[in-house]
């Protein structure tokens, strides 16, 4: 499981996208929880890249779907940089 810093940076990131008030948490999901679209979804992505400054290759998108998903990944790829 993903530093919880790097999560609680990620809700940051996702808050003001977040039009419905959902209750951030690490399964909550991009499309069909938070009904982010996906221009708004390559936005935040851009914006988690710059956060933690890290590259998510394209390839890995598609798989993911929820909040720990992505802090997973994050996580990997900073200790692989």
């Amino acid at each position: 499981m993903a530093n919880p810093q790097i999560i609680e940076k990620i809700y940051e990131l996702i808050s003001p996208l977040n039009k419905k008030g959902i209750e951030l948490a690490p399964d909550v999901t991009f499309a069909s929880d938070l009904e982010l679209d996906s221009l708004t979804v390559m936005d935040l992505v851009a914006d988690i890249e710059d956060e933690f400054d890290i590259v998510l290759p394209l390839n890995l998108l598609p798989d993911l779907e929820t909040i720990q998903q992505v802090a997973d990944a994050v996580e990997k790829i900073m200790n692989e940089g």
